[in-house]
This record gives C-alpha cells, structure tokens and sequence, in this order.
C-alpha cells in the first residue's frame, strides 16, 4: 500500500473549487460543506484528496473516478 503524493494544485482551478466543495462529512453526516487543507495522493492505482471539513475540522476523504470508469459499478459488468 504505497502512497504517492501527487500535487493538487497542479489541477486547473474549476476542478480544484469541484473536488473542495463536493464533499462528504462523517461526522457531521452533510453533503458539500467543503473541504480545506487539502492534499492528493494515490494509492493502489486510486487518487485521492483527502482535507478537512470547513465546519468540524474532522478529515474528509474523497476518491476521485478515472474518466474512463466514471459512472462504471463493477455490478453492472454483467
């Protein structure tokens, strides 16, 4: 389970404003309150960004979909 940092901001700035407001809290159990401090990085072929919730400061972790399995389920593969 290697990690590798990748740089976030590398990306163009309407994906970065996407990826830090289309979020999901654990424990404030709320969708899009947004993401602060944020940091990317893959691990077993998957990229994430993981950051803080701007409300509860609790970690949030987003996985970003490859465009060429975006909306793919492997349930759906039959």
């Amino acid at each position: 389970m290697e990690r590798t940092e990748r740089d976030f901001y590398a990306r163009d700035k309407d994906d970065q404003e996407a990826f830090l407001t289309q979020t999901w809290c654990n424990e404030c159990m709320a969708v899009d309150l947004g993401m602060k401090e944020p940091t990317e990085y893959e691990q077993n072929g998957v990229v994430y960004i993981e950051g803080k919730c701007v409300k509860c400061d609790s970690q949030v972790t987003t996985e970003i979909a490859d465009d060429d399995t975006d909306g793919e389920w492997e349930d759906d593969a039959e």
